[in-house]
């Protein structure tokens, strides 16, 4: 009996090691797991972020197809514009009276925004909205317009 009271302690003392042996292995494991996982997330992040730079700087320099606005647009006060397709694909005839006084012909290409060109009074991106995002009261209320600047814009309907 005196043996086993002995004993019994360092069976005790065996099993709690073994049990501190045990969870300082899962922890390990763990953490070992848990920095894996914090890698491939950042692999995955540093892949998608650098496959959006590539498909950037490819789109950026490709003409887009704005084809759906060909045709005449009316302004007010006898404003307006007439997009034609250009030569090449993606590109434009900006034909348009955009002031009372001023008007011209313009070459555009299609961006991802709308059409990109430049006129004497700078460069400028033909882009879709509403009327009421042409900044134009008699504009207003209008769905299928195209905005050059606040208070220069053309509608369909």
């Amino acid at each position: 009996m005196r043996a086993l009271l002995l004993l019994a302690p360092a069976l005790i003392l065996a099993g709690c090691n073994a049990a501190d042996k045990t969870a300082d292995a899962t922890a390990n494991a763990t953490e070992i797991a848990g920095n894996a996982a914090a890698a491939v997330g950042d692999s995955i992040a540093n892949a998608v972020s650098e496959g959006a730079k590539d498909l950037k700087k490819e789109v950026a320099g490709k003409a887009v197809d704005r084809g759906d606005w060909v045709g005449r647009w009316k302004g007010v006060e006898g404003t307006y514009l007439k997009v034609s397709k250009g030569k090449d694909a993606g590109t434009y005839k900006l034909e348009m009276q955009y002031t009372l006084d001023d008007k011209g012909t313009f070459d555009g290409k299609g961006t991802n925004t709308g059409i990109a060109f430049t006129r004497p009074d700078g460069d400028h991106v033909l882009t879709p909205s509403d009327g009421d995002a042409t900044g134009l009261k008699w504009l207003a209320g209008k769905k299928d317009c195209l905005t050059v600047k606040s208070g220069e814009g053309y509608c369909r309907d």
